[in-house]
């Protein structure tokens, strides 16, 4: 599996967390070794420009799914192979979010990451039972991949030395995760 990560932003972002991130989510959705993910980072006028494009909607966003071979989680006994897809996430964004949800800018990049990728796989929140049901397993992904990652890798921080979003140590602590802000109708691009 190729995961591609790429950030274009001034946050100093470890790519082999949401490498890592990547490949695991898509193996626990049975999602085949030979298909390709790519995550992105962009500043909030980057992804304002997506998002008023894609969306017919202003201002930045705190994730973006662009889907390519329409994959679906795979059953058990077979494992789906293709292009995933590319997912954009605004670390801006999200720290904003992390602030009003009361954890780190990391733990909601990586759950942006995690909601952006069973979007790739299908998943929506359009009903109260799919989001439900979405943001339930986002829940149960992010929290067990927390859970395996040793202390203290879990790091991002602006070039100007901001502690604000740097993550704690997994296992420190209570940590709260919500689910990712908006409800927007499916189209090519979901958020």
């Amino acid at each position: 599996m190729s995961v591609e990560v790429t950030n274009e932003t001034q946050w100093n972002i470890e790519p082999k967390i949401f490498s890592d991130l990547g490949i695991w989510v898509l193996d626990q959705m049975r999602v085949s070794t030979q298909s390709d993910l790519t995550v992105l980072f962009y500043e909030s006028q980057a992804i304002a420009e997506l998002h008023e494009r894609w969306m017919n909607l202003s201002g930045p966003t705190d994730v973006m799914s662009f889907p390519m071979d329409e994959l679906r989680p795979g059953d058990g006994k077979t494992v789906v192979e293709g292009i995933l897809g590319d997912i954009v996430i605004c670390p801006e964004v999200a720290r904003q979010q992390a602030l009003a949800a009361g954890h780190t800018t990391m733990e909601e990049m990586l759950l942006l990451a995690i909601h952006g990728m069973l979007h790739l796989l299908g998943y929506d929140h359009t009903t109260s039972e799919q989001e439900r049901q979405m943001f339930g397993l986002q829940r149960q992904l992010l929290l067990t991949f927390l859970a395996q990652l040793p202390v203290g890798t879990t790091q991002a921080w602006l070039e100007d030395g901001d502690s604000s979003a740097t993550a704690s140590p997994a296992g420190q602590g209570a940590t709260r995760i919500s689910g990712a802000d908006g409800d927007v109708p499916k189209k090519d691009v979901e958020e």
